[in-house]
């Protein structure tokens, strides 16, 4: 790009974009910080978006509650506003609008039995191997999917969690039970190779995973709502229970419990 002639854009949208680039925001947060704040442009349309006052904002805010939804996503909504008409816009008229009250439920947790019970009904090694993998390290999904052989220390038997929530890496421990699937693999493929692939030999998605982790608990006649997150939450209980120091668990997750 030629410096000299290079002006930098005043469009907010753009800019909206750029700043979130910069400051790292994951392509997750960008999407969603931009379809919300879309979305509240459309709503109050009729006016600019220098002329959006708090009645506006509250105004959308309350017609994604009475849509039914989350305290979850309405906090979102709420993050990606302020930071547009704050960091944006320059603009400052947030004071007087309240998050959304999250609601406390408790995580759904299989006991021990439930859990062998979903490891062995299943056949495919594959589905096998990714619900080990989700219940013995207590990873996320979102970071099951992107985890490439270079990750796994066969010797040590750890993971290298590598850009976990919040951009930060960590370690975890690999199930014993695992090793012998896991060699296999690592002579199979590159330290570069996903370790969970499709048919096309791209990554298994999220998507992908939560159906197989749905159906291994609807096949094992599990009476719960069952995903990735529940097998987290899992394994984290089930250390608990064995006498695992809390500050260590909460070092493996490296996040809140």
């Amino acid at each position: 790009m030629n410096t000299q002639y290079y002006r930098p854009s005043r469009d907010p949208m753009t800019l909206l974009g750029q700043e979130m680039r910069l400051r790292n925001f994951s392509q997750k947060t960008i999407k969603s910080y931009v379809r919300y704040i879309d979305e509240c442009l459309r709503f109050c349309s009729q006016k600019s978006p220098r002329e959006i006052d708090t009645g506006d904002v509250r105004g959308y805010l309350d017609w994604l509650a009475q849509n039914n939804k989350s305290a979850s996503t309405l906090n979102t909504a709420y993050s990606a506003l302020l930071f547009y008409f704050s960091k944006i816009l320059r603009r400052s008229f947030f004071l007087h609008i309240p998050r959304a009250k999250h609601e406390h439920k408790l995580p759904t947790v299989l006991s021990k039995e439930e859990t062998k019970k979903i490891v062995n009904i299943l056949e495919n090694p594959k589905h096998r191997c990714i619900i080990s993998l989700l219940y013995g390290t207590g990873v996320r999904v979102g970071e099951l999917v992107r985890i490439k052989m270079q990750h796994i220390d066969l010797d040590r038997m750890i993971l290298s969690v590598c850009q976990g929530k919040g951009k930060k890496d960590r370690i975890t421990i690999l199930p014993v039970s695992l090793k012998e699937t896991l060699i296999n693999q690592n002579r199979l493929k590159k330290p570069s190779d996903f370790l969970f692939t499709n048919g096309r030999g791209g990554r298994l998605t999220e998507a992908s995973i939560q159906k197989i982790v749905a159906m291994a608990a609807e096949k094992a006649e599990i009476g719960k709502n069952v995903s990735p997150h529940t097998l987290r939450h899992s394994f984290a209980t089930h250390l608990l229970e064995n006498g695992t120091d809390i500050r260590y668990i909460q070092e493996l997750w490296h996040a809140k419990l």
